[in-house]
């Protein structure tokens, strides 16, 4: 790149970003301008990128330019996830930072000399690169080059005039001296870098052996004396009991068929819950079993003595590949706790909420301050001599108990940013105002089908549903046969690749749904309205067309394409159900047929009814071609929606499902399957397609023995047999049985994941859950990034049979890889947060009502596990799963008095295959079977440092006797709409009592949350995914 002509900083800047983009592939700045209101630019050495990001992530600090060479330190240093945070501010339209390529700038590049050490040679780099780029600005802009280097600032400080080089804290301190929570995480910072100086000086004895350096690492792995995996911790028994899940080449090459025990803190050996670790195996006869018995928490080290598992492979790490460390949530030591941890009060050692995380040793003066409040803090460094990690705190998120301070945990945890869209996001936004109202161009009703006229196009949603992303159609052809049509809402005509608003979607990769409330992945003006397929209004559709057989419904011909639909109905499902059903009076209800005189009224009546009827014949006829290849219907696909006054869907409850909700979600999967062939035979090598992989055959062996135990036989051999397995195992006496054991099929499955078909053989694109040999998601690019892509590739098809220019780049298999590493990544965020909303809005509301008065906390319970000093226990009334404990910490056990109520005493517990027994040293005894029903107290456990969990006690042996006043509430399911509401209700009034003025919904959030319903497709295919979710089992088993 030559000398710019003469001319602006900011114009020169501009060629200067446009000139690295296309060197740099991770730079996504192709445009992005730094600003013209600053008074100089700041360059960071390597180091204080390192360190200090965070800082950096300011949006205050303007005009920062990272260099290639600084950028690279980190990728090779800092690990994955520090360099992605980095490519990420990069690509932000809200940070006013830039990328330069300094290393590919001819003038700019400078080699290493013979005896230099590394990190001398990227700072000088650095330093050179920043006096060529003050010059290239024709000397108008002065450059701060901010290091951590004392020799640097003493060499460099004063050689180049307009060049200044100094310190961070230097910096901060004369340019940034009223931004206070950045000089407070900057002293947080450098107290922890002291502290681990100052340990590495004083040098005690070795807690953890040292780890083996990265060449013997590989060559291990190579050889397979080593074997490669993913470290993860059993939050149960946190202290003692971790897995290694193999990864890569270890899985194929390997005779191992399980994960890898990793027993005991020195046996993990500093590595943190999700690392990418290196395992050596230990000697057959030092394997361990894994715990059986139920643990009341990690800390609970006496149930972990009991009756261990068959042992099973064993190891201990022997180096670390990758850091997966992120930022975790703690809390503080009560007053009495840090006193007892002796006069060094500034060292304090914080408590992380996720069980799974080793307590953070923190230097901090805050402690006492802080110790009412959940804290982020990040790890620096965890030394071979020291006994916790090191780091340092972050910044505050709200009081523990407090409700918006819980979900901000929850949020952190799973690394969810919910921060609002920006202004150069919006500004790619299409206009939709009174005074400027939307509409089709002319250009695009020269290019799609218009379907306006020619079709009958309608959706089936939710009552008071807004957000309707896809639509129907079916009409007779002349030729007699059927043509049926899904129309998908063309998100991707408002979202152009790689613009402002497509990378912020990606980063997102979904739509956040928690207990009370959502985060976007799109806009409310796309999400809401103009990507909404309302009724009676124009909009922009993908659609897939086919023709059937008049009476076969056989598939003739398909047909993809944009086109402009015009909603005649948006229907609600219980009038279309009634509809169907030929109950008519429900036309009264249906707005667009109100001002219809009665013979237009009549007409277009019969005209709805047949398309209704129609399309469930055609659903029926879809739906019995995948059983018959061995779909499975999943615990947890029935439901129905509960919308509240303010007509926003809220949650979904355990209900057998209308048959529409079944013809509408036939009708989608029909549509994905079809866009999964389609985008493949295209492009074979770069398709993003959805795989469920047939689970192991081990992990139904809990599965078989239940059923057994009710005289049932699951055959897993196939999905076929199971799904015909699972049909057949119906108690008559107790509906509860059949939905236990579907739910611990779904236990049993693997995880359903996105790929693409360049990484993975034919034989492996299965969906087993769905019984096709293809399938993506394509109807609900709103809320799914994947489906986006999916749409794009899609319209690259239909380009290349047209043998027209395929617009736009498409992503090469290795990106399209990571990309789908990244979703499927966002996605077990997704679901793990709003199984968190759940369980926090389910603890709260319990919170509050004494177990011992309050009726609502007594209810049925439903065995479905036995362990070696308890049982777990599902309970239908409020959807939760717990564990009930037979034995307690006293030693006493469970006996049951003549009126089956149950109390403490001493005696032993004997475990069968089906049944467990508590036998006094009295003489009496009691025996709890599978599937036997109970009568449990619901509490709750509290805990000041991690969340509050649910405490289930059985308190007789007997199915729980409704009361006549509590016979309606007890009846059907607790709504966690209405839970919801009651919490937050309470929640609401304490704040008032104690005057604080929270304002928890601001402008901007109100703008980042969308509130608008949801198609019920959308939620019975969530929890479908759910459903297919590998979540860790909750009780340590």
């Amino acid at each position: 790149m030559g000398r710019s002509r003469a001319g602006s900083p900011r114009e020169l800047q501009a060629s200067c970003c446009r000139c690295e983009a296309d060197i740099i592939c991770f730079a996504a700045t192709d445009g992005k301008l730094l600003s013209s209101d600053v008074t100089h630019y700041v360059i960071p050495d390597w180091k204080v990128v390192q360190d200090y990001l965070e800082i950096l992530e300011f949006p205050e600090l303007k005009g920062i330019i990272f260099m290639q060479t600084a950028c690279q330190a980190v990728q090779h240093q800092r690990g994955r996830r520090q360099y992605n945070k980095l490519r990420n501010l990069l690509k932000d339209a809200r940070h006013d930072c830039i990328l330069f390529a300094n290393e590919f700038q001819q003038c700019c590049y400078l080699p290493r000399e013979r005896g230099e050490s590394m990190e001398k040679w990227q700072t000088r780099s650095i330093y050179n690169a920043a006096v060529w780029y003050y010059h290239h600005c024709q000397d108008r802009m002065p450059i701060v080059m901010v290091t951590e280097d004392e020799e640097a600032v003493q060499q460099y400080g004063s050689e180049t005039e307009g060049v200044f080089v100094i310190s961070f804290k230097n910096y901060l301190d004369n340019f940034w001296p009223d931004l206070k929570a950045a000089h407070e995480l900057c002293d947080s910072i450098l107290q922890s870098r002291r502290e681990r100086e100052n340990e590495s000086q004083e040098s005690h004895g070795k807690e953890y052996p040292e780890h083996l350096p990265l060449e013997v690492l590989e060559a291990g792995i190579k050889s397979g004396r080593y074997i490669q995996g993913i470290l993860n911790v059993n939050k149960h028994r946190a202290q003692i009991e971790a897995f290694v899940r193999l990864q890569g080449a270890s899985s194929k090459d390997s005779d191992l068929v399980s994960d890898i025990l990793i027993h005991g803190m020195k046996a993990r050996n500093r590595s943190i819950h999700g690392d990418v670790v290196v395992v050596e195996l230990l000697p057959k006869n030092e394997w361990k079993g894994r715990t059986v018995a139920l643990c009341e928490n990690d800390c609970d080290d006496k149930a972990s003595g009991e009756s261990p598992s068959e042992p099973m492979p064993t190891g201990r790490v022997v180096g670390i590949l990758q850091k997966n460390w992120r930022d975790y949530v703690v809390t503080f030591p009560s007053k009495e706790e840090v006193q007892s941890q002796g006069k060094n009060a500034q060292k304090i050692l914080v408590t992380p909420w996720d069980y799974r995380i080793p307590k953070i040793r923190i230097s901090t003066q805050q402690a006492e301050a802080l110790q009412d409040f959940r804290v982020v803090v990040r790890i620096d460094s965890w030394e071979s001599t020291s006994v916790y990690p090191n780091g340092h705190f972050v910044r505050v998120l709200g009081r523990i108990g407090d409700l918006e301070g819980e979900i901000a945990t929850i949020l952190v945890e799973n690394s969810i940013s919910v921060i609002p869209f920006s202004e150069a996001q919006m500004c790619e936004m299409p206009v939709n105002t009174p005074e400027n109202p939307w509409k089709v161009s002319r250009e695009e009703e020269q290019k799609r089908k218009d379907l306006r006229k020619s079709h009958l196009v309608f959706s089936i949603d939710p009552k008071g549903c807004e957000d309707v992303d896809d639509t129907l159609s079916i009409r007779t052809l002349n030729n007699g046969n059927l043509e049926l049509g899904v129309h998908i809402a063309d998100v991707t005509h408002f979202v152009a690749p790689n613009s402002y608003i497509d990378i912020e979607a990606r980063t997102r990769a979904t739509t956040y749904y928690l207990a009370d409330r959502r985060y976007d992945m799109l806009p409310s003006v796309l999400s809401a309205d103009l990507c909404s397929l309302l009724g009676g209004v124009d909009r922009y559709a993908v659609s897939i067309m086919w023709e059937l057989d008049k009476t076969s419904y056989e598939i003739k011909e398909v047909w993809y394409g944009r086109t402009i639909i015009r909603s005649a109905y948006k229907l609600f499902y219980e009038a279309a159900q009634e509809l169907l059903d030929g109950n008519f009076s429900v036309v009264d209800d249906i707005p667009e047929f109100k001002d219809l005189d009665e013979k237009s009224r009549q007409a277009k009546l019969e005209e709805l009814v047949w398309a209704i009827g129609k399309l469930t014949d055609i659903a029926r006829h879809v739906r019995a071609k995948r059983d018959g290849c061995g779909a499975l219907e999943l615990e947890g696909v029935e439901v129905r929606v509960q919308l509240d006054d303010k007509k926003n869907i809220h949650d979904l409850i355990p209900k057998q499902p209308l048959e529409v909700h079944e013809t509408v979600a036939e009708c989608m999967i029909l549509a994905n399957h079809w866009v999964a062939k389609k985008i493949w035979e295209s492009f074979p090598h770069q398709a993003l397609l959805r795989q469920h992989p047939p689970p192991h055959q081990e992990f139904f062996s809990e599965l078989r023995e239940c059923a057994k135990a009710k005289g049932f036989f699951i055959d897993t051999r196939s999905n076929k047999t199971l799904a015909d397995s699972l049909d057949n195992a119906n108690d008559p006496h107790d509906p509860i049985v059949n939905r236990l054991l579907r739910s611990m099929a779904t236990q049993a499955m693997s995880n359903a994941l996105y790929f693409s078909t360049g990484s993975c053989a034919e034989e492996e694109f299965h969906h087993y859950g769905l019984a096709l040999d293809t399938y993506t998601h394509f109807t609900s690019p709103i809320r799914r990034y994947s489906d986006i892509v999916v749409h794009r590739l899609l319209m690259a098809a239909i380009s290349k049979d047209k043998k027209m220019e395929i617009k736009g780049n498409l992503f090469s298999n290795k990106d399209l890889e990571e990309l789908c590493r990244h979703i499927n990544n966002r996605n077990r965020a997704a679901q793990h947060s709003q199984k968190q909303s759940t369980e926090l809005f389910q603890c709260m509301y319990f919170k509050d009502k004494d177990p011992a008065t309050e009726e609502r906390c007594i209810s049925d319970g439903v065995i479905y596990s036995i362990r070696t000093n308890g049982v777990l226990v599902f309970i239908p009334r409020f959807g939760i799963k717990g564990a009930a404990y037979l034995k307690n910490k006293d030693g006493l056990v469970i006996s049951s008095g003549p009126d089956s109520r149950s109390a403490w005493k001493p005696g032993s517990l004997q475990r069968f295959q089906n049944k467990i027994t508590s036998t006094t040293t009295d003489g009496e005894s009691v025996t709890f079977h599978l599937f036997d029903h109970v009568t449990v107290r619901i509490s709750v456990q509290a805990s000041r440092c991690h969340s509050d969990t649910i405490r289930l006690e059985i308190i007789s042996n007997k199915p729980y006797k409704i009361p006549n006043t509590e016979l309606i509430h007890q009846s059907s399911p607790l709504l966690k709409s209405e839970l919801v509401k009651e919490v937050t209700k309470s929640m609401e009034e304490a704040q008032l009592a104690q005057e604080v003025k929270v304002n928890i919904i601001q402008e901007e959030y109100q703008e980042y949350c969308q509130t608008k319903g949801r198609s019920l497709y959308t939620l019975l295919e969530e929890i479908r995914d759910l459903a297919l979710l590998d979540v860790s089992n909750n009780y340590g088993i």
